[in-house]
């Protein structure tokens, strides 16, 4: 059974709205401590406290500090073997947090034009920062590595102060996060940090959610207070019926550049990894080009494998796909006897009657060739003798 998190940043996200929903869903405080407490990093705790946004209640977070660090800026390496070394903290999640800080070391890098081995963290290099990273995966674990997906996060506006000066908002490491993923470029202050960034370009799918059972709902809030909406960030865990991965599905491509070979393997390979049908249809696309719709039907099971095989083998930049419901006939196989040999007939059947039937085509190919006569008169043969 598929397990799903699905993260709403209404209010935007940070590291500790993160831990904070998390937190509210079920996850102990105590366990996530725990968890975090071989990091080899100054005094701190987890303060947890409930708060509200808008009328809406949810779990409030801070990383409080036993005092404030004197040297608060890392490198990426420094902060790597503070992961690696952590004895408490579980292997996935060991390799979650250095992705995270790998994405916001390189988005640094590409921004200030140097590379990941010269950038030095600052805001998220400090204590509650690592904190938030590490604990963020921690949550993941305790959740039971559920599949997180994540709707578009708002990024805000304005400027904002920080160790490099004065900069806009989103600041540029929050965008360079964020490329070539779905954001929304409204709201009024800074509602997307580079951590949250992160975590979400690292942890989860941003987009549409699969279908999928609603069980627990929670709400980390943030520390501000803005008019325009509750700053929050929602997160909902459930799970995925075996139904519902089970179903039929339809899976097509547009191609206006695809050679008639290419078409013919692929409506091959689509059926050799287990479609239960494929196709080649003539549409016309955009500018009025010719071009062709490859489309398949297959079980939800192997909807990623089909998938695959048209991303891997045809010219296709991407690929759609849809459920379908269908109503199939009973369907049964009896054998006649024709003057050239026995043959298979697919009989389709609906309460008991027979609807529809047809003789197996390579077994008639196969009788025709060997006595030298037209397939349509084994055919005909067959379906006579079919008929009481």
């Amino acid at each position: 059974m598929r397990r799903i998190l699905y993260l709403e940043p209404v209010g935007g996200i940070a590291g500790d709205m993160f831990l904070a929903a998390g937190i509210d869903l079920g996850v102990s405080p105590d366990a996530l401590a725990q968890a975090l407490s071989g990091l080899n990093v100054p005094g701190w705790k987890l303060a947890v406290s409930r708060a509200v946004r808008h009328a809406i209640s949810g779990t409030h977070l801070d990383v409080v500090l036993d005092a404030k660090e004197a040297h608060p800026h890392r490198a990426y390496a420094d902060i790597r073997q503070l992961i690696e070394a952590a004895p408490t903290l579980p292997e996935r999640a060991k390799a979650r947090a250095l992705a995270v800080f790998r994405a916001i070391g390189e988005a640094e890098a590409k921004v200030h034009g140097v590379s990941i081995d010269a950038i030095h963290f600052h805001e998220v290099g400090a204590v509650d920062s690592i904190v938030d990273i590490c604990g963020a995966a921690v949550v993941l674990e305790l959740l039971g590595d559920p599949e997180v997906h994540a709707a578009p996060p708002p990024l805000g506006s304005g400027t904002i102060r920080v160790a490099h000066g004065q900069m806009p908002i989103p600041v540029p490491a929050t965008l360079e996060l964020l490329r070539d993923v779905p954001v929304r470029f409204e709201g009024v202050g800074e509602l997307t940090t580079p951590t949250g960034a992160a975590l979400l370009k690292v942890l989860t799918k941003i987009g549409h959610p699969p279908d999928f059972i609603v069980e627990k709902v929670g709400y980390g809030v943030g520390t501000k207070d803005f008019r325009d909406r509750p700053n929050v960030l929602r997160a909902s865990l459930g799970r995925v019926e075996t139904q519902a991965t089970e179903g039929l599905w339809v899976v097509e491509a547009n191609l206006d550049d695809a050679t008639p070979q290419l078409l013919a393997h692929l409506v091959e390979r689509l059926l050799e990894v287990g479609a239960k049908d494929a196709w080649v249809a003539p549409v016309v696309m955009k500018k009025g080009r010719p071009a062709h719709l490859l489309g398949a039907l297959v079980e939800g099971g192997l909807r990623e494998v089909v998938v695959d095989v048209l991303l891997r083998e045809s010219t296709s930049l991407g690929v759609r796909y849809h459920r379908v419901e269908r109503h199939a006939l009973e369907r049964d196989f009896v054998e006649v006897e024709t003057p050239w040999g026995k043959v298979r007939v697919k009989r389709g059947l609906r309460d008991g009657r027979v609807l529809n039937a047809h003789p197996e085509f390579d077994d008639c190919v196969r009788l025709a060739r060997a006595a030298g006569v037209p397939v349509k008169q084994v055919m005909a043969a067959a379906m006579a003798a079919l008929t009481p």
